[in-house]
């Protein structure tokens, strides 16, 4: 069975770490630090308006010999941002991820932001379905 980004959430939670575009890099990444992730989500009144990785922080920040405590997360946000639904199969996340550079998705249902998956939830979700499918084989032919 194909594994949909719901069965990823299910099994991982729907946290949801995000800042207020307003906020400064150095909160931003003192709460990524916390979390432990590499990326949160930036969201304005209620609406997602980007997201802020390490990357970005790498990119626009420390080369440019700016200021994490002086600049905004709205400045350096990543926006738009590409974002897929429940339905969406993790190979699906994948090729997309993939295509695009990316390693973090944004997840709806219904209009709604529930979670966010990785590209790490992806890879690990599908090196499980190929577990389960070559156990299934094995005992098929009687190897087991």
């Amino acid at each position: 069975m194909i594994a949909t980004i719901s069965s990823i959430l299910r099994n991982k939670g729907g946290g949801i770490h995000a800042v207020a575009p307003d906020a400064t890099v150095h909160d931003a990444i003192a709460m990524m630090a916390e979390k432990g992730v590499a990326t949160v989500l930036v969201l304005g009144e209620g609406k997602l308006l980007g997201m802020l990785s390490a990357k970005d922080y790498g990119s626009k920040v420390v080369p440019r010999g700016r200021s994490a405590r002086d600049t905004l997360v709205r400045d350096i946000m990543t926006s738009p941002v590409v974002i897929v639904t429940l339905e969406v199969t993790v190979f699906e996340c994948m090729a997309i991820m993939t295509r695009l550079h990316i390693r973090h998705l944004p997840i709806f249902d219904n209009g709604e932001l529930v979670g966010v998956v990785s590209m790490g939830d992806l890879a690990s979700a599908a090196i499980a379905d190929q577990a389960f499918k070559i156990d299934q084989l094995m005992t098929y032919v009687g190897q087991k």
